[in-house]
């Protein structure tokens, strides 16, 4: 784990007990800093005490003395802007106290104790997880020493200190970012942006402004890679050459122009120096389906490349990558039909990406809505055989979904794996795809507990079938 030894003898206060917010406090106390701290929900109050007993003070916000703390470490989850602060922020703003989140406390230890080993950022509204992955498996692959956190898992605290040559591969959501001072990272990564978490941000605008910070503090040696396939990235991208940054454009399609990757037929690109320069095969890679994997693949090439890795083990190393859990993961077959969890995509957009790679599809769709609901998949009904709507969304999913596509109302996740590999059985060739353009916190605490229910569900039913079939 990473010691805040930066904050030694301050007192700091932390709102959020989550998976963050403990393991700032962790590395806080390992540091020599007094904690306080706080969160709205009992039972997390209660673990906390009980993990750390006497060293860690649990007090109200409403009531603390702000006056003695000296910030504030906020979990990315509470409200800092739209659509109010959270009490806790209004407090430590009235005193003066600077807020942060666990990533900015990473990133001073880094520039105080391990500045030799590189940094790089992801973000991009679809696909950073697998990038994220992506790019920490090609620098492993290489040789390099790697620890890869952030929003993808492991809190950047609970990472460990690396030294010259090593590399930290770090997932970043807008949450995050709202959190932190100029990252001065040798790579920065944003792969898109389209609509997302507006709730929270209040307008695309402030999203994107709040993903920009991504870039904030990038040295000249640096490099930007920026995915230009939308027109709120293709702006970013102008912005940074206008500010005079290296940037590597990624483009799936057609070229960039500039210094980019790019694929086009399924066919990766080098034109980083000099005329582009053929790489590989993505089209042939099972685990990196679809056009949306081909862009993560080509930025987690471009951020490879600035990492001054080879070409040649790059190829290597996408080739051989196994994709991630809950990010188009077959998870089982049953009598040719493919039961795929895609329950990371937490939006319509993600949905899309997951839906163009099937021409058959029964899909599982709901939680809780974002904003436009599933009105943008309009394009892709024509694939889909069936719909099992879930969760908060159903109703407003069916209303959208009446007359163009067959659904069926089914409350919870077990009763849509049991309908949809009903409904599917004999369709050899097709899937089962949960891919629920929703969050998941009505039913479920994140989109793992929910892809993984998703996958002992199936689990259940092969069993079933495989019994059945011995008897």
């Amino acid at each position: 784990m990473i010691a805040a030894h930066s904050c030694s003898g301050k007192k700091a206060a932390i709102f959020g007990l989550a998976r963050t917010g403990i393991s700032a406090a962790r590395s806080l106390l390992k540091g020599g800093a007094e904690i306080v701290a706080w969160d709205d929900a009992a039972g997390r109050r209660a673990e906390a005490a009980a993990q750390f007993g006497g060293r860690l003070q649990l007090e109200d916000p409403a009531v603390l003395d702000w006056r003695s703390i000296s910030f504030l470490v906020l979990s990315p989850g509470v409200p800092l802007h739209h659509p109010a602060p959270h009490p806790a922020v209004l407090a430590a703003r009235q005193a003066g106290c600077e807020i942060v989140g666990d990533v900015e406390l990473f990133l001073r230890a880094r520039r105080d104790r391990f500045a030799s080993a590189k940094l790089v950022l992801v973000t991009g509204t679809n696909g950073k997880s697998t990038t994220t992955a992506l790019i920490g498996h090609l620098a492993r692959e290489a040789g390099l020493a790697v620890q890869v956190g952030g929003n993808i898992g492991t809190a950047v605290l609970d990472l460990e200190e690396l030294g010259s040559g090593g590399v930290y591969v770090v997932e970043m959501s807008s949450y995050q970012l709202d959190l932190i001072g100029p990252a001065s990272a040798d790579v920065a990564v944003w792969l898109n942006l389209s609509p997302d978490h507006i709730e929270r941000h209040g307008s695309l605008a402030a999203y994107a402004a709040a993903k920009s910070r991504i870039f904030d503090g990038l040295p000249p040696e640096g490099v930007a890679v920026v995915g230009v396939d939308d027109d709120e990235s293709l702006h970013m991208r102008d912005v940074l050459r206008a500010a005079n940054k290296r940037v590597h454009s990624i483009a799936v399609g057609h070229a960039p122009d500039g210094a980019g990757v790019y694929v086009q037929d399924g066919l990766l690109f080098d034109a980083l120096q000099g005329p582009a320069a053929k790489v590989m095969d993505l089209a042939s890679l099972p685990r990196l389906p679809g056009v949306h994997n081909w862009q993560n693949a080509a930025a987690a090439y471009a951020a490879a490349r600035g990492l001054g890795i080879a070409r040649e083990k790059i190829a290597q190393g996408i080739a051989s990558f196994t994709g991630l859990a809950h990010r188009m993961e077959e998870v089982g077959v049953i009598d040719g039909v493919r039961f795929i969890n895609d329950s990371k995509a937490t939006n319509a957009d993600a949905t899309a990406r997951a839906l163009a790679c099937y021409d058959r599809v029964y899909v599982i769709l709901g939680g809780v809505p974002k904003a436009g609901g599933i009105d943008s998949l309009a394009a892709f009904f024509p694939r889909i055989r069936k719909a099992y709507l879930i969760g908060q969304a159903a109703e407003a999913f069916a209303k959208t979904l009446q007359g163009c596509v067959a659904y069926q109302m089914c409350g919870d996740m077990a009763n849509a794996v049991a309908a949809s590999a009903r409904d599917a059985a004999g369709d050899s060739g097709a899937v089962v795809l949960l891919s629920p353009a929703c969050a998941s916190f009505d039913q479920f605490e994140n989109f793992e507990a929910r892809g993984e229910t998703f996958r002992r569900l199936v689990s259940e039913l092969a069993g079933t079938c495989m019994s059945g079939s011995a008897e």
